[in-house]
């Protein structure tokens, strides 16, 4: 005989929190990376692609965790059962869940518009979605930056190899962020540019196959620790580039952009080998004779989503194109908010 499900006995906190694309300075926000290139910063906009994390409480004890873009569930009579499994289905939600340690029974749910391993920071963003339903829910009270600290941690915890801090902030604030990385910390400015500026400028295109960012950016962390010189006169360009094309935003120069989204999207490629694949290169070249002017990989690379800037005017024909050639189109709109909870 099937148990009785626990009845919610409580309001509904839900948390919304929007992917990213990067345009620049990626695996420089590594650390300590960072710290050997001074003036280093990475620049990206948030994504109206969202995740978002609902927490019913339930009576008693009874954990639920579910995720219902992946059909993952986890189920648990109590915390210490939970605590007590070695391995869980829905692996983020249940670390995310020992740190916080709620006492009272609830139900978690979990959802991403984002494909799986696409590149876009999806796991990020849900991090922070889940961190701050669940804060909400103990009452631990977290501002920004501390949320961000734990989201970053705790993805590292599940991932087992380090992780950058770049993916959390278009999750946490929206719109188009510098982020800064000093000495004496991470510092996120706003970049003045219309959101719609950027709506008609670029497309987003899945390759359909996943990548593991741990992966690319384990092996680029390594030789660059390792005192790999070449890989440490890339960082050097890209950190020179980053810096340029956040200049260029400055001044809304979209030739200056494109030209510098070209120069780093090369460099890139001679990081690592697997960054790029026969799929990507095909995708980028179908864009590039139908309107595209510059391309690059979100995140690690390998697989992923293809952040291409086109002529205005050409989103039609890029998009169409690049469908065409065997890409999968998602929406390409600027996120104006960032986290967000009811």
């Amino acid at each position: 005989m099937a148990p009785t499900p626990a009845r919610p006995v409580g309001p509904t906190i839900t948390a919304h929190a929007p992917c990213r694309a990067d345009l620049a300075g990626g695996t420089v926000d590594l650390w300590p990376l960072y710290l050997f290139h001074p003036g280093a910063l990475t620049l990206n906009f948030a994504l109206e692609i969202l995740t978002s994390c609902r927490i019913t409480p339930l009576e008693g004890t009874r954990i639920e965790l579910r995720s219902l873009d992946t059909k993952r569930e986890d189920t648990f009579a109590d915390l210490a059962e939970l605590n007590g499994r070695r391995k869980h289905k829905h692996a983020l939600a249940a670390c995310v869940v020992r740190f916080f340690a709620p006492e009272q029974g609830f139900r978690l749910e979990t959802n991403s518009e984002s494909p799986a391993g696409a590149g876009i920071s999806g796991s990020s963003a849900m991090m922070i979605a889940t961190c701050a339903a669940l804060a909400r829910f103990t009452g631990c009270d977290l501002d920004l930056e501390k949320l961000r600290a734990l989201a970053q941690n705790i993805e590292a915890q599940i991932i087992g190899v380090p992780t950058g801090c770049q993916d959390y902030y278009p999750a946490l604030y929206g719109g188009v962020s510098a982020i800064h990385l000093d000495p004496d910390g991470i510092h996120r400015a706003a970049v003045p540019v219309a959101p719609e500026e950027i709506d008609r400028r670029f497309v987003l295109a899945y390759t359909g196959a996943p990548r593991q960012s741990g992966i690319n950016n384990w092996e680029v962390f390594k030789a660059h620790i390792n005192g790999d010189r070449h890989v440490f006169r890339n960082f050097e360009k890209i950190v020179a580039l980053a810096r340029d094309m956040h200049q260029a935003f400055l001044r809304h120069d979209w030739e200056d952009v494109a030209r510098l989204i070209r120069e780093e999207w090369k460099l890139r490629r001679t990081n690592a080998p697997g960054i790029t694949t026969p799929k990507i290169d095909k995708l980028i070249d179908v864009a590039r004779k139908n309107g595209g002017r510059a391309a690059k990989v979100c995140g690690a690379g390998g697989g992923g989503c293809i952040l291409l800037m086109v002529e205005e005017g050409a989103k039609d024909a890029v998009s169409q194109a690049v469908a065409q050639a065997g890409g999968q189109m998602l929406p390409l709109k600027v996120a104006r908010d960032g986290l967000r909870i009811s």
